[in-house]
């Protein structure tokens, strides 16, 4: 059997176990193939003095065999905001001494970086000491962000020189990583994949009612509804969908995730007076996501930059029409009305996106149909179809 020696600073675990859960469904759908054994090291990182959440992070650096894939979770030493410089070189330190046990047990074939900052320096610095070739994958903000940082760029720059290959999440990330100097002719277009037993259309009567009850709020039964995903952060423009909500009477919108701007949100929603039409709902279970996406009109995401988000492809795959920014690889997905409308970062664009989704609405089977070629068993084929050819 091949083996691969996966670096992933985010990946699920007990105190954040939706974080990266994209990156464990994939490397999970490589290693049911059977032909490769992934090894997969999750690096937490710590202050000196543990406090608030990073006591609950340093609890959860467990190892073991999760859904096939076998997990490592050294600690490395992070300096809150003030570490991003050195941390490629801190995870590297801390995660050596451990692949080259595990390589000296049972050689790799290959090491893998899951996010290209700070994951990709620090598995060029490993793969280098192990003799081996290793791959990066881009996703989205380590190339709009962290390649905007000149400290970043260079290391960045420097591993995707040494790289056998690279993956994208989309046509556009793949543009953007060429555009930073890195050689299109390494990179690979690798899409997200998609649980679709899980995320399907649901319609049925008294959802919402009963969505309003697993969640403690109330939701209206016949008015339109919307529903935002992701991290309760600026990037994300979470403000501006509030800010929309005040030009559509009685629309309600649930916000799903927890971030730094929950504070400044909830504050804004108060001021604009719709505190009681927007609902806060935190971190779901992956099981009531679905359920969320399928009651809601319409998903509204202003975010301001991404690679290929999940939550897109989510959405769609229940059946519930985007409108959201023209940033990364979403014209990828927004390939006809069927799927929803882009619009700019603005809070009058985003209302009218809004209005034209509601007064054109779309079955539900027919917005699922544009991410029909999504699916993790697929990109477990192709990811080790990609890895075949670096070892070939």
């Amino acid at each position: 059997m091949k083996r691969v020696l996966s670096l992933s600073t985010l990946y699920p675990n007990a105190s954040t176990p939706r974080f990266g859960i994209f990156v464990a469904r994939s490397l999970e759908a490589l290693a049911a193939r059977g032909d490769w054994h992934v090894t997969l090291v999750n690096p937490i990182g710590v202050p000196p003095i543990l406090f608030g959440r990073y006591r609950a992070l340093a609890e959860a650096a467990v190892d073991g065999v999760e859904n096939g894939v076998e997990v490592h979770r050294p600690k490395f030493t992070l300096i809150p905001r003030l570490g991003a410089r050195i941390n490629p070189g801190a995870i590297a330190r801390k995660v050596l001494p451990l692949a080259e046990r595990l390589h000296a047990e049972t050689p790799f074939d290959l090491v893998d970086a899951q996010f290209f900052y700070p994951d990709g320096p620090a598995a060029a610095w490993i793969a280098d000491r192990l003799g081996l070739p290793f791959s990066i994958k881009a996703r989205g903000a380590d190339i709009s962000y962290w390649g905007g940082k000149d400290f970043a760029e260079d290391q960045m720059l420097d591993a995707a020189d040494r790289a056998a290959g690279l993956l994208a999440v989309s046509r556009q990330i793949a543009s953007d990583m060429a555009d930073l100097g890195m050689d299109r002719r390494k990179i690979t277009i690798h899409y997200t994949g998609l649980d679709r037993d899980l995320f399907r259309p649901m319609a049925y009567e008294g959802m919402r009612r009963t969505l309003g009850d697993a969640l403690g709020i109330s939701l209206p039964e016949h008015k339109p509804l919307l529903c935002c995903v992701g991290a309760l952060i600026e990037r994300k423009g979470q403000d501006f969908a509030i800010g929309a909500l005040a030009s559509i009477p009685d629309a309600h919108l649930m916000l799903v995730g927890k971030g730094e701007d929950e504070a400044h949100l909830r504050r804004l929603a108060e001021d604009l007076r719709v505190a009681d039409r927007v609902h806060f709902v935190g971190l779901l279970d992956h099981d009531m996501l679905p359920v969320v996406l399928s009651a809601s009109n319409a998903m509204v995401l202003p975010t301001r930059s991404e690679g290929l988000a999940n939550a897109w492809v989510e959405a769609l795959a229940c059946g519930t029409p985007l409108v959201t920014t023209d940033v990364g690889g979403v014209r990828e997905l927004v390939t006809s009305p069927d799927a929803g409308v882009l619009v700019e970062r603005t809070t009058d664009a985003i209302a009218a996106g809004i209005r034209r989704v509601l007064d054109n609405p779309i079955p539900q089977e027919r917005v699922a149909a544009t991410v029909a070629q999504f699916d993790w068993k697929a990109n477990g084929e192709r990811l080790a179809d990609y890895y075949d050819r670096l070892i070939a």
